[in-house]
């Protein structure tokens, strides 16, 4: 489980190690993930990369969560992904550096989570996205998601997001 491959991506657990390809890729993509990502509103630097990679360490181990970096077939780092706990569903959030997007490594990384999800008995997963969004939209439109609804977004909301979130679903094959 803590690595997950396709053949073509590849998720690996963030581990402390990951910490300045990290920074690094949230930091050349600031602009690109500022508009929308709260996360990343403020800048970024080596503290946070610290504080995100003990916090998704807290939450593996208590089951909550399961982050991981996003590996191209170059083993570069893409982006990040994870399967949050959601009752008794889950849910896929994902961030891709601006220089790896429109290359399908979401699709296949969420693909992954999904397969993951049904593994740890999932009765459903969900994505949520903001509807200016379409980019990220896409994914689980591909994945076979049905849209299911909309809700306001909460805590701050980036410059290119509209604060309405779409809700995406996928309920466990029978």
């Amino acid at each position: 489980m803590e690595t997950l491959t396709d053949g073509v991506v590849t998720l690996v657990r963030w581990r402390p190690e990951h910490r300045d390809a990290q920074v690094a890729a949230v930091v050349g993509s600031l602009d690109h993930l500022a508009a929308w990502m709260p996360w990343a509103i403020d800048g970024y630097d080596d503290a946070k990369g610290d504080e995100f990679l003990t916090r998704v360490a807290s939450q593996w181990e208590s089951g909550e969560e399961y982050n991981y970096a996003i590996c191209t077939p170059d083993h570069e780092l893409a982006g990040s992904c994870g399967l949050m706990r959601r009752g008794d569903g889950w849910e896929i959030g994902y961030w891709l550096a601006k220089t790896q997007t429109g290359k399908g490594f979401v699709t296949r990384a969420s693909a992954l989570l999904v397969d993951l999800a049904w593994r740890l008995d999932a009765a459903h997963v969900l994505i949520k996205h903001d509807s200016e969004n379409a980019r990220s939209g896409a994914v689980p439109a591909r994945l076979g998601f049905s849209q299911v609804g909309e809700e306001k977004a909460e805590g701050r909301i980036p410059s290119a997001c509209s604060g309405v979130n779409v809700v995406w679903r996928l309920e466990r094959p029978r």
